[in-house]
């Protein structure tokens, strides 16, 4: 019996963001895209968070190879914190390439990855699975859907895609090859659901352009426009509409840069304005300046965030200075958004969003370009991934609403048999998610996170306790209490406490006096007994605890007769 096509999610699903797929053919395996999420308050401390690789690390002498169909960082953002792990070449076309290679440089990977450029249209093999990649336009250039021939019948990947008649920026979704590939039916269709919900289409760069050019041209201050930096095509409307306002156009953050930067290397922007750079742009008049910023998602490390806080050494926005967002709010993103939003209104500045004006359009296909995909695909089987549950669920509906035979609600971690037979969930692979904290991982279910929860939402209240080895108390308890309930409560409790927890260890048998564990255990009950917190209200109470010697003692005692003759 041949071996089966299978294929699961490592993230993706059930979710914007951290985008990774695995397909199994033979007992081989490959990896589609490898992104990055952010992080939410669950996480305390911690900005951004990678797919947990572990079931294709784990047997990585059968991983042939990782390809990522776009530059965006939900795709591609997290190779160089995990490729270590997986050590296979990577395929991608030229852009996502350009991008990847300075990702490798700042990471110094020794030995760095080999990564393989081919173009759209191009066949490539990786182990069993034969490829193609397939131009779509998307909000970043170069694009690609993944098709895929297997012994069991084709697969469409869509990846992130849309159909702009005008994208400005790279070529035309490549209608006629998807036609092709879909000639006669597909196997199965994994498709993309971010805007199941939202009927008609998202609509072109070419009309935003327009839109740009008119509000730009209007703005009587300087102007921040952020948006997100690998969307070129947006980045290069706005410094065309700048150049009509007669404004200079200054770069600010990193990672816009290092996107402009592989724009122009793959010949993307051959022709693209000057830029001026930060220092030189303070002498400027405040009606000639735009600024392209980073933190369109209200990032605390990105350019927007520092400059709104007044933390940017250069860049200063005043009252009548206008913050342009020209992107969508990524689900989850909202509150930290909203701050960021409120925090530059309070401080006179206008702030335009697509909730006001015409600023943005999606990269990603409404309903009505979602049931042309369907329509040249045909397919049997439809996965929808890339998407919350709502969306997930939508799009499942839409499938079997367009005479789809099979549309499967999966999760990540859910191991999809595809062929031979009728698709099913037959198993689950180990999922979870990594933490990025100053280039470390740390997996989200550490021990450190749920202290920080309990920090930021209980308090916590650290006692000192001095006692001999023999388990005697030597010194009122020392109390300190951080959010664990009012300062005014605390510190009129604070004898009581001290008294308490006394008894507490005093009440103890010798031999749990001389046992640390045992004494904190006794202390910290002592501690919520006497605050008379609900359930609900759990500080951390730390315990720290100090034993003299006799040796301590005695020179304790010493120190105590020279004051007094003193």
């Amino acid at each position: 019996m041949a071996a089966p096509l299978l294929m699961t999610p490592l993230g993706g699903v059930g979710e914007i963001g951290a985008n990774c797929y695995a397909y199994g053919l033979d007992g081989r395996w490959m990896l589609v895209d490898l992104g990055i999420g952010f992080a939410d308050d669950r996480l305390p401390g911690a900005e951004i968070v990678i797919p947990d690789v572990r079931f294709v690390a784990e047997q990585r002498e059968r991983l042939d190879g990782l390809v990522i169909t776009h530059a965006h960082e939900d795709h591609v953002g997290a190779v160089t914190y995990v490729w270590p792990q997986l050590g296979c070449p990577i395929w991608c076309t030229a852009f996502a390439a350009a991008v990847l290679r300075r990702k490798i440089a700042e990471a110094n990977l020794r030995p760095a990855p080999r990564v393989n450029v081919v173009e759209p249209g191009e066949e490539f093999d990786v182990g069993p699975f034969r490829c193609r990649f397939r131009h779509v336009t998307h909000s970043v250039p170069d694009s690609n859907a993944l098709e895929l021939v297997t012994p069991f019948g084709k697969v469409l990947h869509t990846g992130d895609w849309k159909l702009d008649p005008e994208p400005l920026v790279g070529e035309r979704t490549d209608v006629e090859g998807l036609e092709g590939f879909g000639q006669g039916g597909i196997l199965a269709l994994v498709g993309d659901s971010t805007n199941v919900l939202s009927p008609g289409t998202s609509g072109s760069e070419a009309e935003l352009r327009d839109s740009l050019v008119e509000l730009i041209g209007r703005q009587p201050g300087r102007i921040a426009l952020t948006t997100f930096a690998s969307n070129i095509a947006r980045l290069d409307s706005t410094m065309r509409a700048a150049e009509q306002a007669g404004r200079e156009i200054v770069v600010v953050g990193r990672s816009m840069r290092r996107m402009l930067d592989a724009a122009k290397e793959v010949g993307l922007l051959p022709d693209g304005p000057r830029v001026v750079d930060e220092r030189d742009a303070e002498t400027l008049p405040r009606g000639r300046v735009l600024y392209l910023v980073t933190g369109s998602q209200g990032e605390p490390r990105a350019a927007l965030q520092r400059i709104a806080t007044g933390q940017h050494p250069r860049v200063k926005l005043e009252p009548d200075d206008t913050v342009i967002f020209s992107s969508k709010i990524i689900p989850g993103n909202e509150r930290v958004l909203f701050n960021l939003h409120n925090l530059l209104v309070s401080q006179g500045i206008e702030v335009i969003t697509e909730e006001d004006h015409f600023v943005h359009v999606s990269g990603h296909p409404c309903r009505d370009e979602m049931e042309q995909m369907y329509r040249w695909m045909r397919p049997r089987i439809a996965i929808p991934v890339h998407g919350e549950a709502r969306h997930l669920h939508a799009h499942v509906r839409l499938a079997r609403q367009l005479g789809v035979p099979e549309a499967l609600l999966i999760g990540n971690g859910d191991l999809v048999r595809l062929a031979p037979g009728p698709a099913a969930v037959i198993d689950e692979v180990p999922v979870g998610r990594m933490a990025v904290e100053d280039d470390d991982l740390v997996a989200t279910g550490d021990e450190v996170y749920r202290v920080r929860r309990r920090l930021s939402g209980h308090g916590t209240v650290v006692v000192g306790l001095v006692m001999d080895r023999f388990g005697s108390v030597l010194a009122p308890p020392q109390l300190t209490g951080l959010g664990a309930i009012e300062t005014e409560r605390f510190d009129r409790l604070r004898a009581t406490l001290a008294e308490a927890i006394t008894d507490a260890v005093e009440d103890l048998a010798d031999r749990d006096a001389r046992d640390d564990e045992r004494v904190r255990e006794a202390v910290r009950g002592a501690v919520r007994q006497t605050l008379e917190l609900s359930r609900a209200r759990r500080p951390i109470v730390e315990v720290q605890i100090t034993r003299l010697t006799s040796e301590s003692l005695d020179a304790l005692e010493d120190d105590r007769m020279e004051v007094a003759r003193a």
